[in-house]
C-alpha cells in the first residue's frame, strides 16, 4: 500500500480492515529479511521503518518498544514538522501535547539560567542520507504544555505543519502507528534544545539486529492481537511492502532532500 491508497482508506473510514494486516506484513517481511526497509532508532524514541518516499509524500511506520533501547538526542521532544502529519494508530495510547511557544529577547534568558523546561533555543533540523544537522539559530523561546489529546488503537489523527508538540505513550511502553507525510512549502523542521548549545550533527543508527527483530515480530504480535482478524496471514502468503519496480526508500520517509522528518 502507498501513500494515496492509506490515506483514501484513512478518509473513508475503513483503515482498522485494511491497514493492520499491511502493517504486520511489512513487520514480518523486515523481520525475516525479505524487505529492505530498515528499522533506524529515532531520535523521539522509536523505531521508524520508512516504507514509502515519493517526493513531498512519505509513509513509515513507528513504533515505540522497550525491546530496543532509544537513541541518545541533545534535544528536547518539543518539535515541529514542515509537513502535514496524518497517523493511525495501530495498537496503544499516543497522546500529542501541543506547546504554546513565544519567542523572548536575549535579556529574558542570559546564559541559561531560567528554569530549566521553561526557556530553549530554537534549532533548524537539516538532514542528509543517515545524519541530522542541528543548526542553531539563537533564537530564545518560552514554552509552555498546551491542549493534548490522547488517540487509542483504531483511531487516526492528524496534526498540521509547523505546530510545536510533543508526544508520550501512554499505557505502557508500546505503541505504533502508520504515519503519513506530506510536505508544506515553507515549512521547517524544528526542534527546542538547550541554550547555548551550538550547530552540531547527530548520526542515526539501526539498533543491534537481535534487538530489531524481536522488536519487529513483538509489533506484529501486538497488531495480531489488537486486531485479530483485520491482522490475520493473507492467504496468498506474505506480500511486500511496496509494489514491484518500486526502488526501497531511504531513511527519512516524509521530507524533501536536507529536510528530516523529526516525528
Amino acid at each position: 500500500m502507498r501513500y494515496e491508497e492509506i490515506r483514501g482508506e484513512i478518509d473513508a473510514g475503513t483503515a482498522a480492515r485494511t491497514l493492520p494486516s499491511w502493517a504486520a506484513r511489512v513487520l514480518e517481511d523486515a523481520a525475516a529479511g525479505r524487505s529492505p526497509v530498515p528499522a533506524v532508532r529515532h531520535p523521539l524514541g522509536f523505531l521508524c521503518l520508512p516504507v514509502e518516499r515519493s517526493g513531498d509524500l512519505g509513509v513509515c511506520l513507528h513504533i515505540w518498544t522497550p525491546e530496543v533501547r532509544p537513541a541518545p538526542s541533545t534535544m528536547s521532544p518539543v518539535h515541529c514538522h514542515s509537513w502535514e502529519l496524518l497517523s493511525f494508530v495501530l495498537y496503544g495510547t499516543v497522546r500529542n501535547v501541543r506547546m504554546d511557544v513565544q519567542e523572548i529577547g536575549v535579556e529574558e534568558s542570559p546564559d541559561g539560567t531560567a528554569p530549566v523546561g521553561a526557556v530553549q533555543q530554537i534549532f533548524e533540523v537539516l538532514s542528509g542520507g543517515d545524519v541530522d544537522e542541528l543548526r542553531a539559530t539563537g533564537r530564545a523561546v518560552r514554552y509552555a504544555s498546551g491542549p493534548s489529546t490522547a488517540h487509542r488503537t483504531g483511531e487516526a489523527y492528524s496534526l498540521p505543519a509547523g505546530v510545536f508538540h510533543s508526544t508520550l505513550i501512554e499505557d505502557g511502553q508500546d505503541a505504533a502507528t502508520v504515519a503519513l507525510g506530506r510536505v508544506t512549502p515553507g515549512s521547517g523542521d524544528l526542534s527546542l534544545g538547550p541554550l547555548g548549545v551550538p550547530t552540531h550533527r547527530v548520526r542515526r543508527s539501526l539498533s543491534e539486529q537481535g534487538d530489531t527483530v524481536r522488536a519487529l515480530r513483538r509489533s506484529a504480535r501486538r497488531i495480531t492481537a489488537a486486531h485479530p482478524r483485520e491482522a490475520a496471514p493473507s492467504p496468498d502468503g506474505p506480500q511486500p511492502p511496496f509494489p514491484p519496480g518500486h526502488a526501497p526508500p531511504d531513511s527519512v520517509p516524509h521530507a524533501r532532500h536536507r529536510r528530516s522528518a523529526r516525528r
